[in-house]
């Protein structure tokens, strides 16, 4: 490694140590490493937001090609920042009221087409067939009928409707655990990338 690497990989390296010293105790190690990442990605995220929105969205769009239309998202969005004054606080309602209303008629059905529609439509259109796939199948229709007729509460919960309820707990208790699995393979899989860095690192640092 040249001079400039051994440098740059030592200071990962020890902001990397840093971050582990919390698993002993709080310490002012743990908390120098918590507010450098803050404050560097609050930083980046900054001067990224303003080069790839404010510019090409506000800037250019006005003073460039004209476009005066927006000036009224833009005005909205300083309108926000009158949440912070206790006088004129009000005003941000209608910009934040606008906002959640545009998004909300943006994302609640490509949400709905994404998560809901498209999984359904999967479900209903695979052919049912005598092999593993056809049980595979099979049992992800029962699965998902089951999880909806838990959620279905017009109706008591006894014989068929009962006992489907009770497969649907099991099913998305499955799903649950499922996800928990994943989210903490993810975690151990950071913290085994992090470990063999730093011991990379002691190897070419020493020779090794």
């Amino acid at each position: 490694m040249t001079t400039s690497q051994i440098i740059l990989q030592g200071i990962a390296v020890f902001l990397t140590l840093c971050i582990f010293s919390f698993l002993y105790k709080d310490n002012p190690f743990y908390k120098f490493a918590e507010r450098l990442v803050a404050g560097v990605a609050t930083g980046y995220w900054t001067m990224l937001l303003f080069y790839t929105n404010f510019t090409d969205k506000v800037w250019n769009p006005i003073f460039h090609n004209a476009q005066y239309l927006y000036i009224i998202p833009t005005l909205l969005g300083v309108i926000m920042w009158a949440r912070f004054s206790k006088k004129f606080s009000w005003l941000s309602r209608y910009s934040i009221a606008f906002y959640i209303g545009i998004s909300s008629g943006v994302t609640i059905p490509v949400a709905l087409y994404t998560y809901l529609f498209k999984q359904l439509e999967a479900t209903i259109t695979t052919p049912l067939s005598i092999s593993v796939a056809g049980l595979n199948t099979l049992l992800i229709v029962i699965a998902v009928l089951s999880a909806i007729i838990y959620f279905f509460f017009s109706t008591p919960h006894k014989g068929t409707i009962g006992v489907a309820s009770k497969i649907g707990i099991y099913v998305i208790m499955v799903g649950f655990g499922a996800g928990f699995g994943l989210t903490v393979m993810g975690r151990v899989a950071l913290l085994v990338q992090r470990v063999i860095f730093i011991k990379n690192y002691i190897l070419a640092l020493f020779g090794g």
